[in-house]
């Protein structure tokens, strides 16, 4: 499925946050959202899953003007949005979250789930706010698995978790990439978001400052610019 953000202005009440911003993910192909805090990655990710309508411009799904939609219209339609933080039930047990994920497919859900993370197989019957970071986020994850969605949003999955997990994430990334879904990727770990993706963004200030392939990012200064020396050194190494 390809999604595309078109001339998208968008604001929370009269604070604009985005400014006629164009971005593109193509079918099967993944898509870095790169920049610094406050650049409007996350208000980009909202728009384009339906959780905030645009002011200006449009959001298409395969060529298809779907800016109207509500945001659970968005899912339906094969979009998942796993937003910041640890999005899942933290009362219900892992079983039953991923019941609730799967709308409807219960088994085919705990199986893809199982096989991606075999941690959660002997989480079961946990509540999943009992468990640590790293497994209540690939319990998060799971839901990407469990709706069969052909557009996968991904906004920070990474942050505050532990290298060795990370590394696990983005291998289940590199996975759903390899089976043609389209992912749309804002991650602090630069390096390793642009090492899967096709193409990237770079927003500074609710504004696309930079599109093109990573190694192009790699080999300007546009990275150190905006998100620091560290962040370009790890990339260019």
């Amino acid at each position: 499925m390809r999604l595309e953000l078109e001339n998208v202005t968008a604001s929370y009440g009269e604070t604009v946050a985005l400014w006629d911003v164009s971005i593109l993910l193509p079918h099967g192909t993944t898509v870095a959202l790169l920049g610094p805090n406050g650049a409007g990655k996350t208000t980009t990710l909202r728009t384009a899953s339906g959780l905030l309508p645009p002011r200006h411009g449009r959001v298409l799904l395969d060529r298809r003007d779907t800016s109207a939609l509500s945001p659970d219209r968005y899912a339906i339609a094969g979009v998942c949005h796993i937003t910041e933080g640890r999005s899942v039930f933290p009362g219900l047990t892992v079983r039953d979250n991923l019941r609730m994920f799967a709308a409807g497919d219960d088994d085919g859900a705990i199986d893809r789930a199982v096989s991606a993370f075999p941690k959660l197989g002997q989480r079961m019957q946990q509540v999943a706010g009992t468990m640590s970071g790293g497994e209540q986020q690939m319990l998060a994850l799971a839901r990407a698995y469990a709706h069969h969605s052909p557009v996968v949003l991904l906004d920070e999955v990474s942050m505050g978790l532990a290298p060795i997990v990370v590394d696990e994430i983005f291998e289940f990334l590199g996975r759903l990439a390899s089976e043609g879904v389209s992912l749309l990727i804002v991650e602090q770990y630069a390096a390793k978001a642009l090492q899967i993706a096709d193409f990237v963004y770079v927003m500074v200030r609710g504004r696309v400052a930079f599109a093109g392939e990573p190694g192009e990012l790699a080999d300007s200064d546009l990275l150190a610019h905006y998100l620091g020396h560290e962040a370009a050194g790890a990339v260019v190494s």
